[in-house]
């Protein structure tokens, strides 16, 4: 599979999606965005792996309006790799901002799939980072 331009824009254009979803408050929309059968890893952001869609979307609804949840998710540095027939890796970074304009920086990694309803998001990993990547004794430097 060779990726093309209109995939590449699609894709980073479902990348962006996830944001005005989510800070929209517009749950109903989320199969435009992922999979049924998403597998969401959030264990560093201390929700565990979600699996399904329905999970994801009663963890975000559950976290909304929560003291620290983000107010904003902006998502930029995307890249992406062909993985195989109708399937693409895609690693960005996000940044949440905070009611308190406190920020934080996550990377996302995500399997992308190609199906009947065009791309989703089939996996998911998200990690905050607590400490630049190289800091002595921190968890990222020492992974």
């Amino acid at each position: 599979m060779t990726l093309g331009a209109e995939d590449r824009l699609d894709i980073t254009d479902l990348l962006a999606l996830h944001g005005h979803l989510v800070d929209n408050d517009e749950m109903d929309r989320l199969d435009e965005l992922f999979t049924d059968d998403i597998v969401y890893e959030a264990s560093n952001l201390g929700h565990g792996q979600l699996r399904g869609l329905a999970a994801f979307r009663d963890m975000a609804r559950a976290r909304a309006g929560t003291p620290g949840a983000p107010v904003g998710h902006h998502v930029t540095n995307i890249v992406l790799t062909e993985a195989g027939e109708g399937r693409v890796h895609a690693r960005s970074k996000g940044i949440g901002v905070g009611v308190d304009g406190e920020c934080g920086s996550v990377t996302y990694e995500d399997v992308i799939v190609r199906g009947e309803r065009g791309w989703r998001i089939s996996r998911r990993k998200i990690t905050l980072h607590f400490a630049p990547a190289a800091a002595p004794g921190t968890e990222e430097a020492d992974s």
